[in-house]
């Protein structure tokens, strides 16, 4: 008994980052996605990065979609804040061509390491 009232006092003192509800946390991820969304033709034209428009928005939409199953309003704010930071740091072009060029590095299919795969694969 004792430690459910500890734990219901201790979640009734965690306040809120930015967010008061799932509702406004959602609004604020889907602002962020249209921030985003709109500046990627921006982001293809001042980095001349050998991707276009479309591979782009999938990329975002990629990225986006790896937290979608997260429900804590405080993670979510969290997050939102982050992805707000990369944005003005993307805009105001404080990044360089391989800080844009890095999030396609994650997707990139491993190398075989054993024989019988460099074999099909064509490698020596």
């Amino acid at each position: 008994m004792a430690s459910r009232e500890a734990v219901r006092k201790s979640l009734q003192q965690v306040r809120p980052i930015l967010s008061v509800d799932h509702n406004e946390a959602r609004r604020r991820v889907l602002n962020l996605y249209r921030a985003w969304y709109r500046q990627i033709p921006y982001v293809v034209m001042d980095y001349d990065i050998p991707k276009n428009i479309e591979q782009c928005r999938a990329k975002l939409r990629e990225q986006f979609l790896k937290n979608k199953n997260v429900t804590d309003i405080r993670v979510s704010d969290m997050l939102v804040i982050k992805g707000q930071m990369e944005l003005k740091e993307t805009v105001e072009i404080w990044k360089q061509k391989g800080h844009i060029m890095r999030y396609w590095k994650e997707s990139e299919e491993p190398k075989p390491t054993d024989f019988l795969s460099k074999f099909i694969a064509g490698q020596n």
